[in-house]
């Protein structure tokens, strides 16, 4: 049996996703089972090189794992020849210039999203890449998620006859900084710095729409910043510049309308904290992250609107659950599976830096919608 070890620069594994989701349960849990084994038996072994800015924090890191390479010299990490992957999960307004010095270093890249802060440097990096002859990954995890795949299942089996829409809603309250600390890095909150929900999640939205639904052709959007002062990691009060809550009509490619409603004001009363109805003529779904509930046109009760009686219906209990049919892996996870596959193997990938530039321009469409009051066409992107 031979061992194939894959050196991946990771770029902002100090961070909350970097390190627990990438690190931790993608590639430290890739090594816990043995490695990724392929069809003629070679075992694929991903072996990190920590980057980023803190030197204490990168010690620690590979202290409590067990790792051996960290450095905070970026540039010495894309010019070892035994670096193949360059991976980046810093912070948006840093990303853009890393990559653009992975290509030029030869490396294959996989990276967060957005993949930049515009349109403009997105489609140039994706240029450049192909240029380069270098392979590229964005990570696109919602669709890896077990409550998108059996949704996924149901659109494949023609449940839904033709689909009419889908209703999707997102969030929970993050909490102020002031009297309880906050769940997310201040940066979300200031412009300056790169944040806002938009350019966070409507990259998301682009890709779970395309590939269940079909290509998102209008996008019409509110934005708004519903608490406009924060507090920082240490205690200091300052303006949240950046929008807080988007509120999204996307119309899709066949018809589908598709709503969304992104809030990070917003306190939970659903199921999970993202959830997607999805109503055709034969039938709709409800999916989450991990569940999703069907009822089919066959079962689906006769509601009378009568405003002066309190409704006797069991809603909910009238929906039946989606089985699992197998084990799901974590989304991150699986995703890393299929693209260290690509970069050794050459299989099929689709999920590159032009689809993640598709999620940027959805952003940038979706702030512009906001900004003049209108519906905008979303113009199909090619390098």
């Amino acid at each position: 049996m031979t061992r194939r070890t894959v050196r991946i620069a990771m770029n902002g594994v100090t961070g909350r996703m970097g390190y627990r989701q990438h690190l931790v349960r993608s590639l430290l849990a890739i090594r816990e089972e043995g490695g990724l084994e392929l069809e003629d038996g070679t075992i694929l072994w991903p072996e990190p090189v920590l980057v980023g800015r803190r030197a204490p924090a990168l010690r620690a890191i590979a202290e409590r794992h067990g790792l051996e390479h960290w450095t905070t010299d970026l540039d010495a990490a894309l010019a070892d020849p035994s670096v193949e992957i360059y991976f980046d999960a810093q912070v948006t307004a840093a990303r853009a210039a890393a990559l653009r010095r992975a290509v030029a270093a030869g490396k294959h890249l996989y990276c967060e999203k957005p993949t930049a802060a515009s349109l403009q440097a997105a489609l140039e990096i994706a240029r450049l890449a192909q240029d380069a002859g270098v392979r590229t990954g964005v990570v696109q995890d919602k669709i890896f998620l077990p409550g998108l795949r059996k949704l996924k299942r149901l659109v494949d089996g023609g449940f839904f006859g033709r689909i009419l829409s889908v209703r999707g809603e997102f969030g929970y309250w993050v909490f102020e900084g002031d009297w309880q600390s906050a769940q997310r890095p201040s940066w979300n909150y200031r412009a300056e710095d790169g944040g806002g929900i938009t350019m966070d999640m409507f990259p998301h939205w682009e890709y779970v729409l395309h590939e269940l639904f079909g290509r998102i052709t209008t996008v019409q959007a509110l934005t708004a910043t519903h608490l406009p002062q924060r507090w920082d990691e240490y205690g200091k009060p300052y303006a949240a510049t950046a929008d807080d809550a988007v509120y999204g009509v996307f119309q899709l490619d066949g018809g589908v309308v598709a709503q969304i409603n992104s809030s990070w004001a917003v306190r939970v009363h659903r199921d999970e904290l993202v959830e997607f109805q999805v109503d055709g003529e034969h039938g709709s779904a409800v999916a989450g992250l991990r569940d999703c509930r069907v009822q089919h046109r066959a079962t689906t009760p006769k509601p009378v609107w009568n405003p002066d009686l309190p409704s006797t219906e069991p809603f909910r209990q009238q929906w039946q659950e989606v089985p699992g049919n197998g084990e799901f892996d974590n989304a991150f996870k699986a995703q890393w599976e299929l693209f260290l596959r690509h970069v050794v193997l050459d299989e099929p990938w689709r999920w590159d830096l032009l689809a993640g530039a598709r999620g940027v321009q959805l952003a940038e469409l979706g702030l512009r919608s906001s900004a003049e009051g209108r519906r905008l066409d979303v113009p199909e992107l090619t390098l």
